[in-house]
């Protein structure tokens, strides 16, 4: 049975790298009085470098909220000079600019403390969206609104592809740039996770029998148990052995080292690795940032409205720019295969993607290696109820995912060096 294994954003905090949205959103603000002069902050936000002094006037700034604060303490110490605080500073006299945010919906992601996850920015992105195409402009006629609307959503694509420009650079400096792929701190963890990610190889020998028998267990279907033990009573003795095709969600190297020490030891078609959102700084494989739920109810209407700039920061018209979508369809379609999900929330942002996969004849088992926090609390439900969004088909759903005895936890003591 071939492996299609999910890899996402857990996956790489796993291996302790810095990538999640937390520490992307705070290396933004406890770094700002270092980075503020560079175009693509500028794109963000606007600050007077004559009054520079703002960034620790009352603390030290590590997050959003420790620069709301400082802010404001200075804003109530200079009040006869500054206005009041409404997500800008100002001059009452001199009506210069002492801060402000050139991007809304940046703005609007750091006041939404329930936004916790990558995939709860793009969902942002889906619900502004909705919001301009849904929005009244005062006494507008039809073909007026129109056009207000239209440079609504031309505003919130550019601010959202400034966001996504700042996360990539932050990716290289603060990831690329710091650790070496190549290299592991860790030899057992990552050994434990390479074998998750080597292909299935069922050898003649004493352990065969158990062998077989735990990997059925993991299939409902009696004719996909018969692959697996029919080989146990086969006289043939040369190994069998299976394919595994990753499917990276994520824009670091992180799976590249596991890649190529698997198809050393097993041969160079053995493993696949497929960034299928793309990779940093790739002219060929440009970061794939946004909204992928067409079975939305509300997307048809956004397709008929007839205007390509409402689809821009779809993922399915970003696939057709690669064959990386195309290399997926082909490896699902050639055989059978049995999912794994690797620090993939699978939320709705990948929605249709998932789907695809989920609900192929071919995907006979879904198997959960989840986040364990601590002995008491996992996210193995949390993840199952994400997955079970995605099919249409609720008993294939309850056929298909591997119940909890039998996966384990994702290891989470992984570590690259630094360079």
């Amino acid at each position: 049975m071939n492996k299609l294994i999910l890899v996402g954003n857990g996956f790489d905090l796993a291996h302790n790298l810095p990538t999640s949205y937390s520490h992307f959103i705070n290396d933004f603000w406890s770094n700002i009085h270092l980075n503020y002069k560079k175009d693509v902050y500028k794109e963000i936000l606007l600050i007077n470098e004559s009054y520079s002094r703002i960034f620790n006037h009352h603390k030290k700034t590590e997050n959003y909220k420790d620069f709301q604060e400082n802010l404001v303490s200075y804003q109530n110490e200079y009040s006869n000079e500054i206005e009041p605080y409404s997500g800008q500073l100002k001059l009452r006299k001199k009506n210069t600019i002492i801060f402000k945010f050139n991007n809304d919906f940046f703005h609007e992601i750091n006041l939404k403390f329930s936004i916790e996850n990558w995939v709860d920015i793009e969902n942002e992105y889906y619900l502004q969206l909705k919001k301009k195409i849904r929005l009244k402009f005062g006494n507008h006629q039809d073909e007026e609104l129109q056009k207000v609307r239209m440079l609504e959503v031309v505003k919130l694509n550019k601010e959202f592809e400034a966001l996504k420009n700042l996360f990539e650079e932050y990716l290289l400096e603060s990831v690329n740039k710091v650790f070496d792929f190549n290299k592991i701190d860790s030899v057992k963890e990552w050994s434990n996770i390479e074998k998750t990610l080597k292909p299935t190889i069922l050898v003649k020998g004493p352990y065969l029998k158990e062998q077989v028998l735990a990997l059925s267990k993991e299939f409902s279907r009696k004719e996909d148990k018969e692959i697996i033990r029919r080989y146990n009573d086969d006289v043939n003795n040369k190994p069998l052995i299976f394919k595994s095709f990753i499917l990276s969600f994520n824009y670091t190297p992180t799976v590249h080292s596991y890649n190529q020490k698997i198809n050393k030891d097993f041969g160079s078609d053995i493993c696949s690795c497929n960034y299928i959102h793309g990779e940093l700084k790739s002219t060929k494989n440009k970061i794939n940032f946004g909204f992928g739920d067409e079975i939305d109810s509300f997307y048809k209407e956004i397709e008929n409205i007839g205007e390509n700039e409402y689809l821009k920061n779809f993922k399915s018209f970003q696939y057709s720019n690669t064959q990386n979508y195309d290399d997926l369809l082909r490896y699902i379609d050639s055989d059978k295969f049995q999912v794994y999900v690797l620090g993939h929330s699978c939320g709705l942002s990948d929605r249709v993607l998932l789907n695809t996969i989920f609900e192929h004849d071919n995907c006979r088992s879904i198997k959960v290696y989840f986040h364990k926090k601590d002995e008491n609390n996992n996210n193995y439900t949390d993840i199952v109820q994400n997955i079970s969004r995605h099919f249409d088909d609720k008993p294939s759903m309850r056929r298909k995912i591997v119940n909890k005895t039998l996966c384990t936890a994702l290891p989470q003591n992984v570590r690259f060096q630094k360079k």
